[in-house]
């Protein structure tokens, strides 16, 4: 278990894409070992690789490490997008634990039934633009403006953080959802902008990434065989 990290999921974004996403800004390859069947998944609970039998699962420095939130916390330690200090930690948290509640409605959006979609396409549409986006937006238009070399801003201190990845990931799934749900908050426009070009993220942008595509609807019965 050593070299480049190794994940553990099947073949979409679910749980694992934002660990994709911080590996990437970070400038870290990885491999991927994706679980198409049952029996994959069966033969990774029993061979010991799963300490709560589920995956995401990530080799990496020699663990098999497990939960999402754990992998995703070492792995913005490891590569120094987690600030500078506690409070600083402290305030990348808020920011992740509330975009993860949104990336949570968004990525669920495929699973509902064909008569509660658009009950949860608006209840998608009403967090996004009256919690989550006013309070980032508010934060952009306010924060101080600090330069780096680069020249960019970011959501915590005066570095990238891993809070500033995820709400990038977070937007672009919005935008799939709603390509104009952006309109009223210029920003954030200007902070995806930003963020979208730093070279790291830009790359990983790019057709032919290991970024996934949205999930659709004709995907799930697939899923629901390898994790039911």
């Amino acid at each position: 278990m050593s070299g480049k990290p190794k994940l553990y999921y099947f073949n979409g974004r679910g749980r694992m894409e934002s660990i994709r996403w911080l590996l990437a800004a970070a400038g870290v390859e990885f491999e991927e070992c994706f679980l198409e069947t049952k029996d994959d998944l069966i033969k990774l609970q029993k061979d010991g690789s799963l300490l709560f039998q589920q995956v995401p699962m990530v080799e990496i420095d020699g663990m098999k490490m497990v939960q999402s939130r754990a992998i995703s916390n070492y792995i913005a330690m490891k590569y120094n997008l987690y600030g500078k200090d506690l409070k600083e930690r402290a305030l990348i948290d808020m920011y992740v634990e509330a975009v993860r509640d949104l990336n949570e409605l968004l990525m669920t959006h495929a699973f509902q039934p064909a008569d509660k979609k658009e009950q949860h396409f608006a209840n998608i549409v009403d967090k996004a633009t009256n919690r989550y986006f006013p309070v980032a937006d508010k934060k952009e238009q306010h924060f101080a403006t600090v330069l780096k070399d680069h020249g960019q801003e970011f959501l915590v201190g005066n570095q990238f953080s891993r809070a500033d990845v995820q709400l990038l990931e977070t937007l672009l799934m919005a935008e799939e959802c709603k390509p104009d749900i952006l309109a009223n908050f210029p920003h954030l426009q200007s902070f995806k902008a930003r963020i979208s070009n730093i070279p790291t993220i830009k790359k990983f942008l790019q057709p032919g990434s290991q970024r996934k595509p949205p999930l659709h609807e004709k995907d799930v019965p697939k899923l629901m065989k390898i994790f039911h």
